[in-house]
C-alpha cells in the first residue's frame, strides 16, 4: 500500500536564491520567483505548508516588458478617500519605484490568503546589483529551461 507524503512545517529546509533580472521579461521572472517562494520546485511540495525558499531579486530596474506594455500597462491603487483611484503606467512606475513593479507581479501570482502573505515576506527585491543578504550565502538560480 502506498501512502501520500505530506510535509510538516518543521521538516522544511529553506535556502536562499539570487535571481538577476537584467534584460529579462517581467512576467517570466515573476512566475519563476512565485514558484520558488511557494516551493513548487521541490519534489515534496505540499500546498498548505510554507515550503518555499527565500528569493533575492537584483537589478530589478533593468527588467523589460514586451510590446507596448511600457506605456499601456497601468497600475491602479485606491487611497481610501472618495474618488481616490490613482493610476500610474509602467514607465513612470519604474522611474519612481523600480522594485514595486516586480513586487506587484510576484504578489499577484501567490495565493491570496495568509499563506501567500507569509510567502511574500520571503521576497527581497533590489533595484541595483548589491544586496545585504550575503551572510545567508545565497545561491544564484541557474536553470535555463525555466527562465531566458
Amino acid at each position: 500500500m502506498n501512502k501520500t507524503y505530506s510535509a510538516k512545517p518543521h521538516e522544511v529546509e529553506q535556502k536562499w536564491y539570487v535571481i538577476d533580472a537584467t534584460d529579462r521579461e517581467l512576467g517570466r521572472v515573476a512566475s519563476l520567483t512565485a514558484n520558488i517562494l511557494r516551493g513548487k520546485h521541490k519534489p515534496e511540495f505540499t500546498p498548505h505548508v510554507d515550503m518555499g525558499d527565500f528569493v533575492v531579486i537584483i537589478n530589478a530596474e533593468k527588467v523589460k516588458v514586451t510590446g507596448k506594455k511600457e506605456t499601456d500597462k497601468v497600475y491602479y491603487h485606491h487611497t481610501g478617500y472618495p474618488s481616490g483611484l490613482k493610476s500610474i503606467n509602467f514607465r513612470d512606475m519604474m522611474e519612481k519605484h523600480p522594485t514595486r513593479a516586480m513586487e506587484k507581479a510576484v504578489k499577484g501570482m501567490l495565493p491570496h490568503n495568509s499563506l501567500g502573505a507569509k510567502q511574500f515576506k520571503k521576497l527581497k527585491v533590489y533595484a541595483g546589483p548589491e544586496h545585504p543578504h550575503v551572510a545567508q550565502d545565497p545561491v544564484e538560480w541557474k536553470n535555463p529551461e525555466v527562465i531566458k
